[in-house]
């Protein structure tokens, strides 16, 4: 199974992203069944969704994993759901801070992920890696590339599955944050998404 994994650059005033780390890490190894290609997206409205989908169709994956950053949350996030809606509570990297726009004029409300998200969330709980289904990939940056990616497979009528995971702040990342805030480490996240490729893998 060819595989594309992507991640973002850090963003917001922190000095790393997790998404960032975990792709790197991943890039390293190798895992049986697939064949993996790594990409790290802007955090920019108009570059990082075209770096995606650049990366999309010179790689002509199976499959396609997006991992981004959630700050505060406690567990590895397996998003559901993109929604045609941009409202950032920050500005991207390029300055632009966008407030009740849609991704894409005249789309649909929403799309599905296509990732087998139940199966891959159970795969990484059994490893022992905290782990949740969300319902939604936000209104920022990480929606609008999950969106954007399932309505340009839509269009194509591309069997590739797609989807997008949030992860945890890391722990150097905690600790610039003056009110007590939730973490994980590099290596079980390393721990979870490899599981959580393995699982997919096993689904072709």
């Amino acid at each position: 199974m060819r595989v594309l994994l992507t991640g973002f650059e850090a963003f917001g005033g922190q000095p790393v992203n997790p998404s960032e780390r975990v792709v790197h890490r991943l890039a390293r190894h190798s895992l049986p069944g697939i064949e993996l290609h790594t990409a790290i997206l802007p955090v920019d409205h108009e570059q990082g969704p075209a770096a995606l989908l650049d990366a999309v169709e010179h790689f002509r994956p199976d499959a396609v994993i997006c991992l981004g950053e959630a700050g505060g949350r406690m567990r590895i996030s397996i998003e559901r759901v993109a929604i045609n809606l941009l409202d950032d509570r920050i500005p991207d990297n390029a300055g632009r801070q966008l407030v009740d726009q849609p991704i894409v004029a005249d789309g649909p409300a929403a799309y599905f992920c296509t990732l087998p998200v139940r199966r891959l969330a159970a795969a990484i709980q059994d490893v022992g890696v905290p782990v949740e289904l969300s319902l939604s990939a936000g209104t920022f940056l990480c929606n609008q590339v999950t969106y954007t990616l399932l309505h340009y497979l839509s269009q194509q009528h591309a069997t590739c599955r797609a989807g997008f995971i949030h992860l945890p702040f890391l722990p150097e990342q905690a600790v610039r944050v003056e009110r007590p805030v939730a973490s994980m480490s590099l290596e079980t996240m390393t721990l979870g998404l490899t599981t959580a490729l393995q699982a997919l893998a096993q689904c072709s």
